[in-house]
């Protein structure tokens, strides 16, 4: 073979090397962009934005909020005024509108009926989490739930008359005795007490007016049922997240689940946020979609790699067997 044959099978073989590699690098860049969008970090967060119950305040969400916050969320848990479903639907509403970006919208015990108004219409509210709570269809209340499934919290609470600048109606109170056992059985009974101590009264509509909407009928909805609660009947809680389609978990609890299993409650919220939950098995033995999506990469690349060392071989075997 003549020295400029030998000159021209190199130089072609230079060009295959940058081909391949050219190739390689293209395979590379194109595998590795989707892990970067997977991981993006610039994706805004929702806001969680917390609604108490009846007899109760922002306080008791005091051991969800730093479990939230620890997994980098905007926590809000507002005053629900307790006066009427109308009415509190529509000042949560607007502390709604207050917010820029997603929402999480969660709702204890009637903050539940309260959050299902509150929400409807609002394109901001990503999911829905029920802990414990009503979850009223149009035409219902929450004295019409009650009727259907009967719970001792009607042996709990007493009626106080109340006067406000041009109004006036009837509160609701628990009854001191009552508290540990209807409300919050989980708890220490020096506990139950402070409850009784400090609670807010609900006026009677808060529990009579009838829903006008239904946001869960149109928004995804996490649900906890609290086995052992005796302020709304668990097989309430049970009918209301199958008829919406909930993702729903259940726990021996009382009423108060979010006071007495903060970390159950804030999992649940963790999950209706598209966080990981705090409690996730561990990935080691089995990966995970997203470990699979993660080295497809890595696989679409050693492949590559694979392909070319194979190139490369063939070629320089038909230079060897050219200069024989």
């Amino acid at each position: 073979m003549t020295a400029w044959a030998i000159s021209g099978t190199r130089r072609r073989i230079l060009r295959a090397h940058v081909t391949v590699a050219g190739c390689a690098l293209a395979l590379c860049a194109s595998t590795a962009a989707p892990v970067a969008a997977e991981g993006d970090t610039t994706v805004t967060k929702p806001t969680v934005v917390l609604v108490h119950g009846a007899f109760a305040d922002g306080s008791s969400w005091d051991g969800v909020i730093p479990r939230l916050e620890r997994s980098g969320y905007t926590v809000l848990a507002p005053a629900n005024p307790l006066r009427g479903l109308y009415n509190d639907a529509t000042y949560i509403a607007s502390v709604l509108d207050s917010i820029k970006g997603p929402v999480v919208l969660v709702g204890h015990s009637y903050g539940g009926a309260v959050i299902s108004s509150a929400a409807a219409g609002n394109p901001r509210v990503k999911s829905l989490v029920y802990v414990s709570a009503l979850m009223p269809d149009v035409g219902e209340s929450g004295m019409t739930l009650a009727a259907r499934f009967p719970s001792e919290l009607g042996t709990a609470t007493r009626s106080v008359p109340y006067r406000e600048s041009g109004r006036s109606g009837t509160d609701l109170y628990l009854k001191r005795e009552k508290v540990h056992r209807v409300f919050a059985a989980d708890l220490p009974e020096s506990e139950a007490n402070l409850l009784w101590a400090t609670q807010r009264p609900a006026a009677t509509t808060a529990f009579s007016e009838k829903a006008k909407v239904a946001a869960w009928k149109h928004i995804p909805s996490w649900a906890l049922v609290g086995r052992q609660d005796k302020t709304i009947n668990p097989d309430q809680e049970r009918f209301q997240a199958k008829r919406a389609g909930s993702h729903t978990v259940e726990i021996n609890s009382s009423h108060v689940s979010l006071i007495a299993h903060p970390t159950a409650v804030a999992d649940l919220i963790l999950q209706a946020a598209g966080a990981p939950s705090a409690t996730q098995p561990s990935r080691t033995a089995t990966g995970s979609a997203k470990d699979l999506r993660a080295t497809a990469p890595v696989a679409g690349f050693a492949g590559a790699s694979l392909a070319a060392g194979a190139g490369v071989v063939l070629l320089g075997r038909r230079l060897r067997r050219t200069r024989r």
